[in-house]
Formats: structure tokens, C-alpha cells, sequence
């Protein structure tokens, strides 16, 4: 497919197999800091998603907004370089085709996983402090508590399927942008799979690392919860499940999962079992 300047689909699947060989070979200190700037490129795209969209009261055209907007994190992030742990979902296929341990891939996902937090904590704390959240007399930071609510109220079935749609999106757009040889082609082919997901609301862990901290914070001004309070008719009810329970156990542990299945099962086993696992017995044969 050299005059469409891509590679075939099974050249990518193959590409992505070897490349987790890259990925379990980095030292330690490197999937940290790689870790790090990719939680912090994802937060700049949630960032952004919220300001843009967070006066605009059509859910639809709201979330069009969003969708259009949040997709600079990761495109930043695979033209700049980074770790992102729901992208390395797709190892999977590395340690089905033998490339690499079982024990390198989950090395490589907790320590991106924790460093993808810290550096998604570390733009809440940061955007917290620029004021930024009195925007439109506090409706923005009104507006960063009720996401984080609805996150943290999200029953563990919807949290799960709707993480497994998550990064069904956003492995298709890795896989896509990994196809095209040309910076532009990969510009595009991010863009519109993650512009897709955020128009669907669907769930993303690394996402997530920034979107429920930040509302907790922002919780923390009594201005901002009496707007969420008056624009949304959020409840102390519902503001008691934002915590670090709500955050870990009753949002990430189950869309974390989704991720994982989404990602790692349904889209790189199953693009494995087309392509890779083939070319490998005619090989043998």
C-alpha cells in the first residue's frame, strides 16, 4: 500500500506485535517519565474539552465540541512520545505471539498505569490553581464537579462495557495512526476514532485520572458546588460519593478493565487471530 503512503493491515499488526518488545525492554525510569507526559497530554485534551464545551447547553453539540477538541492529547502524545497505559492494552498480542513475558507486559502496565495518574493528578492540581474554573461566573467548575459525579455514580456493569467501547476507539486509533507513514495521516486517523469516543461519552481510564481529581478539587471551593447544585441539581448525596473510594473502586477498577478487554481482547487478539497468528503457521509450514 506504498502509493497510499501506509502500511497493509497486517504489516501494522505485526509492527504493533514487535513494537511491545520495544515497550517491555524500557528501563524502569523511562516508562516513568514516558508515563508521566502521556497522563499529562491526555489531561491537556480533557482540559481543553471541558472549557470549550462547558457553557454550551445541547448535549449533543456540547460533546461534538468535546470531541473535536480532546483528541490534541493524544495526538501530542504519539508525535511527541509517551506511555499510555489503554494504547499498551494492545501488548497482549506481544505475549500471545511469544515476543515477550507475560511478567514485562504487567511490569510495563503498572508502572504507566501509576505514571499515567500522576502526571493526569498533577494538570488537575495545576489547572485548580490558574482560576481558570471561575470561568462564566464558576459554571466551569460547577461543571468539572457534575462530570466527576457522573462518573463516580456510574453502576460497575455500565462502567465496565462502557470501557470496553472506550478503548475499542482508541486502539483502532492507535493501530490507524501507526499505519500511516505521513505525520498528517496520523493526525487524522487520531483524530476522528477519539473524536467518536468523546462524542459517545464513552469511559477512559487515563482520561478519568484527571476529570474525577479535578472535580474533587474543585468541590473542595463552596462556589462551585452551590453552581453545580443550582445549575444541575447535583446532591450532597451525590457529592458524598466523591471521594477516593468513588474514584478507584466505583469508576477506574471497572473501566480500567473495560479498557483492558476492549483494547487488549477485542481489538489485538482478535486482529492477532486474523493476521499474525496466520502468517505464523504458513511460516511454520
Amino acid at each position: 500500500m506504498d502509493k497510499y503512503n501506509c502500511y497493509t493491515p497486517k504489516e501494522v499488526h505485526e509492527n504493533m506485535a514487535k513494537a511491545s518488545v520495544t515497550k517491555a525492554s524500557y528501563q524502569w525510569y523511562q516508562l516513568l517519565v514516558l508515563g508521566i507526559m502521556a497522563g499529562l497530554c491526555i489531561a491537556l485534551g480533557a482540559e481543553a474539552s471541558n472549557t470549550a464545551m462547558h457553557a454550551i447547553t445541547n448535549v449533543g453539540v456540547s460533546r461534538l465540541v468535546a470531541g473535536c477538541v480532546f483528541p490534541v492529547g493524544l495526538i501530542a502524545l504519539v508525535l511527541a512520545g509517551g506511555e499510555l497505559f489503554t494504547g499498551n492494552a494492545l501488548m497482549l498480542t506481544g505475549v500471545v505471539k511469544k515476543e515477550i513475558r507475560l511478567s514485562a507486559m504487567l511490569r510495563n502496565w503498572v508502572i504507566v498505569y501509576f505514571a499515567n495518574m500522576l502526571g493526569a493528578v498533577v494538570i488537575a492540581f495545576l489547572v485548580s490553581q490558574t482560576g481558570q474554573w471561575d470561568f462564566t461566573d464558576g459554571m466551569l467548575g460547577a461543571m468539572t464537579i457534575k462530570v466527576a459525579v457522573g462518573k463516580v455514580s456510574l453502576e460497575p456493569w455500565a462502567a465496565l462495557c462502557s470501557g470496553i467501547m472506550c478503548n475499542i476507539f482508541v486502539c483502532l486509533a492507535v493501530l490507524m495512526a501507526s499505519a500511516a507513514k505521513a505525520v498528517i495521516g496520523k493526525i487524522v486517523s487520531i483524530f476522528l476514532p477519539i473524536c467518536a469516543f468523546v462524542i459517545s461519552g464513552f469511559e477512559h481510564c487515563v482520561a478519568n485520572m484527571y476529570y474525577i481529581p479535578a472535580g474533587m478539587m474543585a468541590a473542595e471551593n463552596p462556589a462551585y458546588v452551590g453552581k453545580a447544585q443550582e445549575l444541575y441539581g447535583i446532591t450532597a448525596e451525590q457529592l458524598h460519593k466523591l471521594d477516593m473510594a468513588g474514584f478507584l473502586y466505583h469508576n477506574l477498577l471497572f473501566v480500567t478493565i473495560g479498557n483492558i478487554i476492549g483494547g487488549g481482547v477485542l481489538i489485538g487478539l482478535m486482529y492477532y487471530a486474523a493476521f499474525v497468528h496466520q502468517s505464523k503457521k504458513k511460516t511454520e509450514k
